[in-house]
């Protein structure tokens, strides 16, 4: 019986919440070595470690309740060939799929289906002032990012993403620096098609918005003093 020595994970980033595949091998927790899985925009989806390669410990954050998880499995399991799914702890909903690539693709599908069923049922749409301008936007992101063109100044390139109904917050966690980028209008959605790339102020604060005078007004009213 053939030893799987390599998998693959599906999962939605909880930052900026696109869905990747991402592939990761058992030889690389040689003497107990950490991997992180990190979505394009920079995000950490999955950290797992091992001290003996028989269990390993895995944390996520958690898409649906914005918390971590902490879950431990057998190496036997974990690379067994068969599906592994990480799930919620609150609500038992699936996060993330490991093990091999055309299972978990097919397991992937099902689960966008559920995760779709889910975002109608509760509404999630109404949480942004336009959900389609958002989505595009995020898509334009993911477009830079996957370029290797959003980076801050200090030489960090996994800069995390937070959500809020009309713009994204890009935050550099090394020097605290933050990027508002709006989403709310065609306006600012044309502004972010027109960007190549997306540079961080070195302990800075930057808004990438309308350069359209009578939009400053509106705009401004997010900027806010840093700590």
């Amino acid at each position: 019986m053939p030893i799987a020595t390599s998998a693959v994970l599906a999962m939605r980033c909880s930052e900026c919440g696109k869905m990747e595949f991402n592939d990761f091998s058992r030889f690389s927790f040689c003497r107990g070595k950490t991997v992180q899985i990190c979505c394009s925009c920079g995000a950490t989806k999955l950290t797992i470690s091992t001290k003996n390669l028989s269990s390993y410990w895995l944390q996520i954050p958690c898409l649906i309740c914005d918390s971590k998880h902490f879950m431990e499995f057998t190496g036997k399991s974990l690379w067994s060939g068969e599906i592994t799914c990480l799930s919620c702890q609150d609500t038992d909903l699936e996060l993330a799929h490991i093990g091999p690539e055309s299972k978990v693709a097919k397991m992937a599908t099902s689960y966008e289906q559920e995760l779709e069923t889910l975002v109608d049922e509760f509404g999630c749409d109404d949480y942004f002032h336009n959900s389609e301008i958002m989505y595009e936007v995020l898509n334009c992101l993911h477009d830079i990012a996957d370029h290797g063109a959003l980076y801050c100044q200090c030489g960090n390139r996994k800069i995390e993403v937070e959500l809020f109904p009309d713009c994204l917050e890009l935050q550099c966690k090394n020097c605290d620096s933050v990027n508002i980028i709006y989403a709310e209008t065609e306006e600012d959605l044309n502004v972010i098609r027109q960007v190549e790339t997306i540079e961080l102020a070195q302990n800075g604060f930057k808004c990438l918005d309308s350069l359209a005078n009578t939009s400053k007004g509106k705009k401004a009213r997010r900027k806010r003093n840093k700590t």
